[in-house]
């Protein structure tokens, strides 16, 4: 997927700090924590006519990232929820919107990697954007294997949310040389880990397997589909080390981070998942996710499509909302 420029943002406000900048003039120090070293911490949150999905759980989960890196002045929660209702309101957004949310360790007086020279306390950025559900392909995504393994805890653990990316960007670099959409990440034992930036599920018999929770982020729109979502269907969510191979002969898989909530992954490694085209559990997890955010996401996707003829969504809908291959 390549994403494109959305004239709505040309002059959108951001929150720095303490306060709101033009799109222009939103800059950090070249001193920042986050140029110096991608020391920071980030989440991303999608805005809807109800409010900001699982907001709270994404807020204790940035939290604790920043708890675990040893940031000091960590801004409160209230705080961070007014700097971005104060985001929200300059820019007149409520729904179709992605907000990246990012504390950085902050400024340091001179260059170096010692978070002692950090003196001027931590940085919020609150960064929202028009950005509809989009991803580029029509009736789910095409995945290959990554030779880039995802971190393990006794190296830079997956768990914490920091803003330090190299390893999902590699993964990322090898899909798009491949022709692929994403690239799919193993643990250092071979186990299936995460996409480069999202967490997967597969199905076999009705039954939803999803990666042991070691070498992964514990995504927030993962746990909505263990916790909330699939036991409302009366789903069986396992927990399990994933091989490859599990995912060949699986009968359908599918992804989830926030930017797309459920997305359906048809092939991996030019095998198709399945019948190769979304299958029953995803459409019907999908379903309860619109009801769960009081947003059609179908109808929101099909409607984005239908104005966007390139196809910058992860769905072509035909005929009542039927998913459809390319």
């Amino acid at each position: 997927m390549l994403q494109q420029f959305d004239e709505r943002n040309r002059d959108i406000q951001v929150f720095i700090k303490d306060r709101l900048y033009p799109r222009d003039e939103a800059k950090v120090s070249v001193f920042d924590s986050s140029v110096q070293g991608g020391d920071a911490v980030w989440e991303g949150l999608r805005v809807y006519p109800e409010g900001i999905v699982c907001l709270d759980k994404h807020l204790t989960r940035l939290h604790e990232s920043a708890k675990t890196l040893a940031f000091v002045d960590i801004p409160s929660k209230q705080f961070i929820k007014e700097a971005i209702k104060k985001t929200l309101d300059a820019n007149g957004m409520n729904d179709e919107v992605h907000i990246r949310l990012t504390l950085t360790r902050g400024e340091k007086i001179t260059s170096g990697m010692d978070p002692r020279v950090n003196q001027n306390g931590s940085c919020l950025i609150v960064l929202a954007e028009w950005k509809p559900l989009v991803y580029d392909n029509s009736g789910g995504i095409k995945v290959i294997s990554s030779s880039q393994r995802r971190n393990a805890p006794q190296f830079l653990d997956s768990k914490i949310h920091h803003a330090n990316l190299l390893n999902n960007i590699l993964a990322k670099i090898q899909a798009n040389v491949a022709g692929k959409d994403a690239g799919l990440m193993l643990d250092e034992r071979g186990f299936v880990a995460e996409l480069n930036g999202s967490n997967v599920f597969m199905v076999k018999d009705n039954v939803i397997f999803t990666p042991e929770h070691r070498d992964i982020l514990r995504g927030i729109s993962m746990y909505t589909v263990i916790n909330d979502l699939a036991p409302a269907l009366g789903l069986t969510v396992v927990k399990k080390n994933i091989e490859p191979f599990d995912v060949y002969e699986a009968d359908e898989a599918f992804l989830t981070s926030t930017p797309f909530c459920i997305l359906p992954a048809v092939k991996l490694n030019g095998l198709k998942i399945g019948d190769g085209k979304p299958g029953k559990i995803t459409k019907k997890l999908l379903k309860a996710w619109s009801d769960l955010v009081g947003v059609d996401i179908v109808k929101q996707i099909k409607s984005w499509d239908e104005k966007n003829k390139t196809g910058t969504t992860p769905y072509m809908f035909v005929d009542n909302n039927t998913l459809t291959k390319d």
